[in-house]
């Protein structure tokens, strides 16, 4: 033990040297860390805090609001032990919901607003997913406005005037009714949404719902969509469930659906204009007419984020005579179970060069032994990438959740061979919320880091948040790490 806190002041000794540029890194054999240990890091470091009132947090969403950055970040729902945080604004007790945070200096993270979401615990409540768009670029939308679209639990789409984002308003009900969402997509530029939604009738909790918000008061149905077999009426097996899709709007005119989580993964590539002009009746023929690739996974491996790189020049490639220039998707999986108890999620890329014959060409993982992660508690596995497609990172860097194995930095630069360039796992803190697994019948449980999702800036900022209630983290590339997104 005394060898353990002479190695810590010693490393206390050099960080306060570097002036912070360098924080602890555990050996293989380290022990799990615990409250007062420091971050573990690797070409980033940290920049700014906000815990978010101990609120488990899923999406964050980086707006450039006028001249403020301003973080909308969705929650999920309370824990049997603090089912509704206090909103320290306010002193009132609160189901969680929307965390607004002014992070415009990013040294010094301003805590705003709490909307508060749907009652309930874990998946069961909260608000997970927001986006933001202004209404100057909304083709329809008053411009001296902005607006946040956020989901309402599973119940739910809700569409909010976030002008001032210390007063957000309420503008409307986008749908209602819904057995369940999850992480839709919205253009600003067309006002398209792509809603993940459960709809009646549907045979999943998760499809698409497309709407047209391009005037966020009035909201315009356009057609529902999912995989062949989800729709009302179909018989047989059910296709896994949506998860998520991006779009590339009208100048790509593609939209990538990420089906699955864990298990029984599909990548599909969708003709949008099709989507959005093609028969609208959910028929297997008219479900079908749009798609013009897919790519199914194995059963144990799921598609949570499906982020579209094309137009990406291989410089290994260079001197040859044809195919210096992919087209790419990342597919990152979710790991689900605590404790490595299932089949390990990893980062797919896909050459989608030809999109009718996508292929796997590469992967990343993070290395367990690099840092005992499956005795740590709590996930182990992939989760979510960023979805910024700002020149500040994009066909550059990724970034990649990892849960207990906080967020890694990866090279993409060629996709062939992805590299780790740097990572940052945050500190365990007093709010930092417990993971069980079962062992002989009784909760076994631990404390650990669960970075859950990060999104990036058109700064070079990184943020990333905790599932375990740990808050947000505001980060910076260092070292080789910022050289390689060619940061000064």
């Amino acid at each position: 033990m005394q060898r353990r806190v002479s190695i810590h002041r010693l490393l206390g000794v050099i960080t306060g040297a570097l002036a912070g540029s360098m924080f602890l890194t555990l050996s293989a054999s380290a022990q799990s860390p615990k409250i007062g240990d420091p971050p573990e890091a690797k070409n980033m470091r940290l920049v700014g805090y906000s815990d978010l009132h101990g609120r488990s947090a899923y999406q964050p969403t980086v707006h450039h609001q006028g001249s403020r950055y301003i973080a909308y970040v969705g929650h999920h729902g309370g824990t049997p032990d603090v089912p509704q945080p206090i909103n320290r604004l306010t002193g009132q007790a609160e189901y969680n919901g929307t965390s607004i945070v002014d992070v415009t200096d990013p040294r010094e993270p301003k805590y705003l607003a709490h909307i508060p979401g749907l009652k309930g615990n874990y998946e069961e409540g909260g608000a997970q997913m927001v986006r933001v768009c202004d209404g100057k670029t909304l083709p329809k939308g008053d411009p001296s406005k902005t607006y946040m679209l956020r989901v309402f639990g599973g119940q739910a789409h809700e569409m909010w005037d976030v002008t001032d984002p210390a007063k957000p308003a309420l503008v409307t009900k986008v749908v209602e009714g819904l057995r369940d969402t999850h992480k839709s997509w919205w253009e600003c530029d067309t006002g398209i949404a792509y809603l993940v939604s459960g709809a009646p009738g549907w045979r999943v909790r998760r499809m698409t719902q497309v709407f047209d918000l391009s005037d966020p008061t009035k909201p315009v149905h356009i057609r529902d969509f999912g995989l062949v077999g989800q729709e009302p009426g179909a018989t047989g097996t059910v296709p896994t469930e949506l998860h998520g899709p991006i779009s590339t709007g009208p100048q790509g005119n593609r939209v990538y659906f990420g089906y699955g989580t864990n298990k029984g993964g599909v990548l599909q590539i969708v003709d949008r204009d099709k989507l959005l002009n093609g028969p609208k009746e959910p028929t297997p023929e008219n479900l079908h007419y749009p798609v013009v690739g897919q790519l199914n996974m194995l059963p144990f491996n799921g598609a949570h984020t499906v982020f579209p790189m094309p137009k990406m020049p291989i410089a290994e490639f260079a001197n040859d005579k044809d195919g210096k220039v992919r087209d790419f998707v990342m597919i990152v999986d979710e790991q689900i179970l605590n404790e490595c108890q299932e089949p390990r999620q990893l980062v797919f890329f896909v050459d989608v060069t030809i999109e009718s014959k996508p292929m796997v060409v590469s992967n990343f993982s993070v290395p367990e032994a690099s840092g005992n992660f499956c005795q740590r508690g709590g996930r182990f596995g992939a989760h979510s990438s960023n979805e910024s497609m700002a020149p500040v990172f994009y066909h550059k860097v990724a970034f990649i959740t990892y849960f207990n194995a906080g967020v890694r930095a990866v090279d993409v630069r060629n996709p062939y061979q992805p590299r780790e360039i740097g990572y940052f796992i945050p500190s365990i803190t007093e709010a930092t919320d417990k993971r069980c697994i079962k062992v002989d019948g009784v909760d076994r449980c631990k404390t650990a880091i669960q970075s859950n999702n990060v999104e990036t800036d058109d700064r070079g900022y990184v943020y990333v948040v905790d599932r375990a209630n740990t808050g947000m983290h505001v980060l910076e590339l260092a070292g080789e790490a910022r050289a390689v997104a060619g940061l000064p």
